[in-house]
């Protein structure tokens, strides 16, 4: 459970962007949704999820799971995550708090789960490395987040999207960002992973490019 509260920084409110965010991932769940599924498919024991959101994870987490600690900076998309939590059909424990300082013991999670979120962190190692932490030695980290695009031009739009506007309208989120090679360079140890489109079809934006896929701690980290 938590074990100490985040500090003043790790405090986060976007109302505005919260509640757009809120209407728009509502609407965009049948497309997502099947991602959220294959994201969650077999995971057990103790969980945490970092960037809950608004908690549209919480429906997918099979009933193998003992508990779900959530933490989720931003004040609106937390409020919304603990009606979500209510729904569950597993316990989800609604927690305030930062990837980057997670308020919570390390060693203590069978699991942790980022879905959309590292694009959004405002240091991607320091997270990581909070999330290596908590994870017990052996531990398996779930992720579908945003990736690179194959192909110069796509990648430069998506550079171009992350050094302008789209930080400031979608809170700090940057789709350019190299996932994988990022959890690399942390430390983990890469399991099955796949490059995805979101949506499946359609045409093929800057926002599109996503990776899907698990790494672990190693067991004698």
């Amino acid at each position: 459970m938590p074990t100490a509260k985040p500090s003043g920084r790790a405090a986060v409110h976007h109302p505005v962007f919260a509640r757009a965010y809120a209407r728009f991932s509502v609407g965009a769940e049948p497309r997502i949704g099947p991602f959220r599924r294959q994201l969650l498919r077999g995971v057990s024991g103790r969980v945490i999820e970092v960037g809950a959101g608004n908690g549209l994870n919480f429906a997918h987490y099979p009933s193998a799971v003992a508990e779900v600690v959530a933490i989720e900076p931003e004040r609106v998309l937390r409020q919304l995550a603990v009606s979500a939590a209510l729904r569950s059909d597993v316990p989800v424990d609604v927690v305030p708090g930062a990837a980057e300082a997670l308020p919570v013991k390390s060693e203590a999670f069978d699991v942790a789960v980022v879905s959309l979120v590292l694009c959004s962190v405002r240091d991607v190692p320091r997270a990581l490395a909070e999330l290596r932490r908590v994870l017990r030695p052996g531990g398996e980290l779930r992720f579908f987040e945003h990736g690179r695009a194959p192909g110069p031009a796509m990648t430069t739009a998506q550079r171009a999207l992350d050094r302008t506007v789209w930080p400031l309208l979608f809170g700090n989120c940057h789709v350019a960002r190299d996932t994988v090679g990022a959890l690399r360079a942390a430390g983990f140890t890469l399991g099955p992973y796949r490059r995805v489109l979101v949506p499946e079809k359609g045409p093929r934006l800057p926002t599109s490019y996503c990776v899907l896929g698990t790494a672990w701690r190693p067991a004698e980290d």
